[in-house]
């Protein structure tokens, strides 16, 4: 991780309400959701290396 990001009140609560409907969209399982959550991460990563030309973790590499 490269840095620790601070929020403040009003964000967090933002954050808290985005993770509420995301978990309430997968019918309250959150495991579910969270394993749904780091697959769309990959895939994100995944662009953000291809854009910065720079693959670091190959796709099959990290699962």
């Amino acid at each position: 991780m490269d840095h620790i990001v601070t929020l403040d009140p009003r964000q967090e609560a933002a954050l808290q309400a985005a993770a509420d409907a995301f978990v309430r969209r997968h019918n309250g399982d959150v495991m579910k959701a969270l394993k749904e959550m780091m697959v769309l991460n990959g895939h994100l990563q995944d662009s953000v290396d291809a854009m910065s030309g720079e693959l670091k973790y190959p796709r099959h590499a990290r699962r």
